[in-house]
């Protein structure tokens, strides 16, 4: 029997809100939920922004922390942030971030990354917030020098937004770190997903024939850059509660079957904030498994 394609994230919020009584979620599930859960899951995915959304002062814990304070919990599974602001942080500085924990991790770390959207969060923080072309055109050359300085010794880069001279970050990491992408413009972020991601994840939106133009904007760009297309993962992430009981599973399952129809690969689950791991077997069980076995 083939094993299947099909992966399994766990989204994990690193947000504090009123229904978590303002203390980061993630650091609930880190001692309740996490341990019984992720045996299930091949990746733990955090995401990336700096303060909250419905009040400045709720808690949002920082991406890069808290992923790897993870990665020192949980030895099992992949590690991702859903995903990375490229325009937070100097690319030299993400690379050289990445390395680290790729080589802490045991080469369990993919860069997520984006060209990012919140553009008040840019602004508080006293960050530049181009137009989406310049953003995504800074996050092609980023994705250039990560890939430099992932692979030489002593990389150089020259382009029109960033460069690097000789900029070294030992230890290089035995495995390079693939890249996942999130990206759902047309013209721009989905030929340059196309280019570069290992995973894409996008953004289910529109009705069935939009995300169908979507993904074939990303294959055929993928196959025009000469890279085997069929080798990208296709993600796409899903807010809903755990299921319950059968019928909630069992329509779980029909709606995650037919993402699977459209082609996606691999699944990010949000499942907010669960209090206990009573009804993580019940997804495991009636749902991962009939999925991958399907």
């Amino acid at each position: 029997m083939t094993e299947s394609r099909l992966k399994f994230g766990w989204l994990s919020p690193v947000i504090g809100n009123q229904w978590s009584d303002h203390k980061p979620i993630v650091m609930y599930q880190e001692r309740h939920i996490l341990p019984a859960a992720l045996p299930h899951f091949d990746s733990l995915w955090i995401a990336d922004h700096f303060y909250g959304f419905d009040a400045k002062t709720d808690p949002f814990m920082e991406a890069w922390t808290t992923l790897t304070w993870l990665a020192a919990k949980f030895p099992d599974v992949m590690l991702c942030h859903h995903v990375l602001g490229h325009g937070y942080r100097p690319p030299a500085l993400t690379a050289k971030m990445a390395a680290t924990l790729q080589v802490l991790s045991d080469n369990r770390f993919i860069l997520g990354i984006g060209a990012g959207w919140r553009d008040g969060e840019y602004a508080a923080y006293g960050y530049e917030f181009p137009k989406p072309s310049v953003r995504f055109a800074q996050l092609d050359e980023m994705l250039q020098i990560c890939k430099l300085m992932w692979t030489e010794n002593e990389p150089s880069f020259s382009g029109e937004h960033f460069s690097i001279d000789g900029a070294s970050a030992p230890p290089l990491p035995e495995v390079v770190p693939p890249i996942c992408i999130g990206a759902s413009g047309e013209k721009i972020g989905l030929p340059l997903a196309g280019r570069h991601a290992d995973i894409w994840n996008g953004f289910p939106r529109g009705d069935d024939d939009d995300w169908r133009r979507k993904y074939d904007i990303v294959m055929t760009s993928a196959t025009n850059a000469g890279r085997d297309a069929t080798a990208i993962d296709v993600s796409t992430t899903l807010e809903r509660a755990l299921p319950e009981d059968d019928a909630q599973a069992e329509q779980l399952l029909a709606d995650m079957a037919r993402w699977v129809e459209l082609g996606v690969t691999y699944f990010v689950m949000d499942f907010g904030n669960p209090k206990t791991t009573e009804h993580v077997d019940r997804f495991a069980e009636q749902v991962i498994q009939p999925l991958r076995a399907g």
